[in-house]
């Protein structure tokens, strides 16, 4: 904090702050204000931490003071006035940039008595996580959880500046828009003036983003609230999140790449512990990523790969490959290099690990200079352990995994497990943030449950080869110029060059059965501003409650959100959602009936 900056600070309540006072303050007269963060009675004298936003500052009441504060209880607030004393050498706390001082306690006004506290604050004491959302307040003001929601701050304005020094002007986007048939669930608003008319909360600002790329604002960032009726996990929080919203004007890809580059080299190496990635970032394409990693969202910092073994076991006796690569399916390996064979307990908790993600075993073999031992070591030959041991170990030892076949989940599975293999060998590399772009994502999929054609990824994306591709290429053939940041193995942001031709974008929705008049319905703004010029655009998103978790090394994302909902979409601490009264529901037309949803 710069000096002039901590002027601002000084009131009635306080001449400094509980994190300010070093040896240099020594025999200074100063005012303190903040929380009891812990109470410590010495029989004669009594120490309170007293905890601000700042830091920790330890004081001494004696005497008449000491009485005034005896019954205090933990997190109550008080006001204190005192003189700098320097500690006894054996008393320095080297761990406290205050720690060297304390401050002798001439008078103290209680500001807010406490009640009995819920949990600690000083300490974790395992508290239940719906107490704690309960009490939300209180637990924002643990260290850890205090300095993740500062950190978030510092992530918000560093974008914000790195945005303005590439040109960026900061736009807000409506909250009160229509719904899109396309994305996760809508959450709807009844409008009072249009009965039985709702709006939408925007899922992102996508629309009105490149509205104002056809308004000529050329490039626009928002840091923008977004709404999604959402199951919760770990990295994704339910209801609403916070994204970095950028579009740019006459621009491909690779402008994109390179501002964004920027963007994420600069945050992450002034705010982040560790190594980050050197522009320009690894790009690989979807389909390979698939392929060699199992995800479309790579964790780099752990060198294995899934490697194509199948040429090496083309003339195998082992049945289950045999009938694998007879049905046009492969052998996958992963492969890692150590001296000593893991215990027969890790094997199969292993294969245990992997059978839950695939329903059916992984095979195994510990390959050294005197062959192989494993679970399928009788069906292999000499040769194809030979192979195996130059390929994928340098001819070195180490652990090989096989799995064979060609359904989809068998990639995610090898995914799955070339994690656990990173982690539990230690290889996943530490204090480091390691980027690549996902590339050249499918423009459409089939719907596994229904087989119909859907919109792979983002139905505004431009398709690779443009309306040509959608006339004449099948639509599982078709490639998005879609891309992901991935960052440690999370997607941190989505994004792609924006169709920007009506015709185009009528074809592309005209492939999974929406007709002109369904697009003129739901997309009817942006078709009509297309149709009066519309510069080549493209744009990305970043979810930044994802950027801040793993600045703050932390893995639920609940813990960089100041009032984040329950894994349910409650918030324990307002108690939403809730009832509204009959009034209310009748000033938006509409009438409750509560058991529909069972019928």
């Amino acid at each position: 904090m710069s000096s002039q900056s901590a002027e601002f600070l000084r009131s009635k309540y306080r001449s400094h702050t509980c994190g300010e006072l070093r040896q240099g303050d020594v025999g200074t007269e100063v005012r303190l204000a903040g929380w009891v963060h812990r109470k410590r009675d010495h029989g004669g004298v009594v120490f309170i931490d007293l905890r601000d936003h700042y830091g920790l500052t330890q004081l001494v009441f004696h005497g008449e003071q000491q009485t005034a504060v005896q019954e205090l209880r933990t997190e109550s607030v008080i006001g204190i006035e005192g003189k700098v004393v320097a500690r006894d050498a054996q008393q320095v706390n080297a761990k406290l940039p205050t720690g060297h001082i304390e401050i002798s306690v001439s008078k103290v006004e209680v500001l807010s008595a406490a009640d009995v506290i819920p949990f600690q604050v000083a300490e974790d004491d395992g508290a239940p996580e719906a107490q704690r959302l309960r009490y939300r307040f209180l637990e924002l003001r643990r260290e850890n959880l205090h300095r993740n929601i500062i950190l978030r701050a510092k992530v918000i304005r560093a974008m914000r500046g790195l945005m303005e020094e590439m040109g960026f002007n900061e736009f807000q986007t409506p909250i009160l828009t229509s719904s899109s048939p396309e994305g996760a669930r809508d959450f709807i608003v009844p409008s009072r003036l249009h009965p039985g008319k709702f709006y939408a909360l925007p899922q992102a600002p996508q629309q009105f983003k490149q509205l104002l790329m056809v308004s000529g604002f050329d490039r626009y960032f928002q840091i923008a609230p977004c709404f999604r009726d959402e199951d919760a996990r770990a990295d994704r929080s339910p209801g609403e999140f916070y994204q970095l919203d950028m579009e740019l004007s006459f621009v491909t890809h690779e402008e994109v790449f390179k501002v964004n580059e920027r963007l994420l080299h600069q945050l992450f190496s002034s705010l982040g512990e560790g190594e980050v990635s050197k522009p320009p970032f690894l790009r690989i394409p979807y389909k390979q990523a698939i392929e060699r990693y199992g995800t479309d969202k790579p964790d780099l910092r752990n060198p294995l790969v899934i490697e194509d073994a199948s040429s090496i076991f083309q003339n195998t006796g082992f049945k289950v490959f045999k009938e694998a690569l007879d049905m046009g399916g492969k052998v996958y390996a992963l492969a890692a290099k150590r001296p000593d064979s893991p215990s027969r307990k890790y094997f199969d908790d292993t294969v245990d690990f992997f059978t839950k993600h695939l329903g059916k075993p992984v095979a195994y073999l510990f390959i050294d200079q005197q062959g192989a031992k494993g679970s399928i070591a009788k069906f292999v030959t000499s040769e194809e352990v030979s192979a195996l041991r130059a390929k994928y170990l340098n001819g070195d030892s180490g652990v090989v995994f096989l799995a064979a076949g060609n359904q989809p989940e068998l990639h995610g599975a090898l995914g799955k497990l070339r994690d656990k293999i990173g982690s539990d060998f230690d290889l996943t590399e530490k204090n480091a943030f390691r980027f690549c772009w996902i590339t050249d994502f499918p423009f459409y999929e089939r719907n596994s449950e229904t087989g119909q054609v859907e919109f792979g990824h983002n139905p505004f994306s431009m398709p690779q080869g443009g309306l040509d591709a959608l006339l004449h290429k099948k639509p599982l053939e078709i490639l998005a110029h879609q891309y992901d940041v991935v960052c440690n193995g999370y997607e941190i942001a989505s994004g792609a060059i924006r169709n920007h031709s009506p015709e185009i974008m009528y074809k592309a929705f005209e492939i999974v059965g929406y007709d002109r008049s369904h697009v003129d319905e739901k997309f009817g703004g942006m078709v009509r501003a297309f149709k009066f010029g519309a510069p080549p655009h493209g744009g990305i998103a970043f979810g930044i409650e994802r950027i801040v978790m793993l600045l703050a090394a932390e893995e639920a994302i609940r813990e960089v959100i100041a009032f984040p909902l329950n894994q349910n979409g409650e918030d324990l601490l307002m108690q939403a959602p809730s009832t509204v009264t009959e009034k209310q529901l009748k000033d938006v037309h509409i009438q409750l009936r509560p058991n529909a949803a069972q019928r």
